[in-house]
């Protein structure tokens, strides 16, 4: 069975994200969004935290909570969890 949450927060770049996102860009990397990408809405370590829209390729999915998290902020968040 798929996971719910996993869907729920990915989105493919329309013309709506793209005007309204666009011009911040990827949280991550700081690249602009292009039409058809896949994007999700995921939580890091950024200043004034909260989730921000940011490449899938960027991000990590993390089932036991269901929701994605910036690679690198998991990453580090597992390493000190251990």
């Amino acid at each position: 069975m798929p996971d719910a949450g996993k869907e729920k927060n990915k989105f493919i770049v329309d013309l709506n994200i793209l005007n309204t996102h666009n011009a911040t860009g990827c949280g991550v990397c700081g690249g602009k969004f292009n039409l058809g990408e896949m994007v999700v809405v995921a939580c890091g370590g950024w200043q004034g935290g909260g989730s921000r829209i940011i490449h899938e390729k960027e991000a990590v999915y993390d089932s036991t909570c269901a929701t994605y998290y910036e690679r690198g902020f998991y990453n580090a968040f597992r390493a000190g969890a251990n």
